[in-house]
């Protein structure tokens, strides 16, 4: 009980899409509010996708239309669970949750957000986290606090400037207003707006194209991108090229090659 890496929670499902795991916040009756279980589970699914190099993508969602309306306070305080097993994993870790919500964890495979409804509160900042971002038409997103004299502790004030222009950050900050998913994806904070219903569609497509792609490559990207993010340029560029000519010498760049010669699809070892 309290969940085992991988194998998801009554509150957080795993599943594996070819070389994409699929984690889907499981507490629709809830508007998927956080809870113990579903913030061990997602914290474990983090690990799995790290752990497994077959793994080459995840995919975040919610059940039942909805992505997450935040932070359930009930739970988090013990009202309503009855298995202390969760309790007692986030007392372990004092910090777990911040892992889960991607506030003090980076996984090194891509993480791609299948957003449908409300992706409120605490949803908006563990959006904050992921790396690609697909919505519906009917998505909503917002940071609420402020309107219940409360502070989005989830990293907001931190990274939602860095992610989009700060004009617009401080005015999601400060009015806590809703917004739509095109006001969204104008702001730059997701970056496709389909059909209802089609989010994780979408995202999985972008998943197979990733998935199709050098891994070594793959990850060594997202990092370098993550890594050079505060640096000044020369100090950026000296990294990228530390961190980027290995590559050039493994297998996988060579088979990389090749595969174009031979105008066929490549074959990734992750050698």
């Amino acid at each position: 009980m309290g969940g085992t890496p991988g194998t998801g929670t009554a509150h957080l499902t795993v599943e594996r899409v070819d070389a994409t795991l699929v984690l889907t916040l499981n507490r629709p009756a809830a508007k998927n509010a956080l809870s113990p279980p579903m913030l061990v589970g997602l914290y474990d699914g983090w690990l799995a996708a790290d752990a497994d190099d077959d793994i080459r993508s995840v995919v975040l969602t919610g059940a039942g239309g909805v992505f997450c309306a935040g932070m359930d306070l009930k739970a988090l305080a013990g009202g309503g669970m009855a298995d202390d097993a969760y309790r007692d994993r986030m007392k372990a870790d004092p910090d777990l949750h911040w892992k889960a919500m991607l506030r003090h964890h980076r996984p090194r495979k891509p993480v791609i957000a299948a957003v449908e409804g409300p992706c409120v509160a605490g949803g908006t900042e563990i959006l904050q986290g992921t790396d690609i971002r697909v919505a519906g038409e009917s998505a909503t997103f917002g940071l609420f606090e402020v309107r219940r004299g409360l502070f989005p502790i989830g990293g907001s004030t931190v990274r939602l400037q860095r992610q989009i222009p700060r004009t617009h950050a401080l005015e999601m900050l400060l009015t806590g207003r809703p917004y739509s998913a095109r006001e969204a994806e104008r702001t730059g904070l997701i970056g496709h707006v389909v059909p209802d219903g089609t989010a994780r569609a979408k995202a999985l497509e972008i998943a197979d194209q990733i998935n199709a792609c050098g891994p070594l490559a793959v990850e060594a990207v997202k990092s370098s991108v993550y890594a050079t993010a505060e640096m000044t340029e020369t100090d950026g560029l000296a990294h990228e090229l530390e961190h980027g000519w290995p590559i050039f010498g493994t297998a996988d760049a060579k088979e990389g090659a090749k595969a174009f010669a031979e105008k066929r699809p490549p074959v990734y070892r992750r050698t």
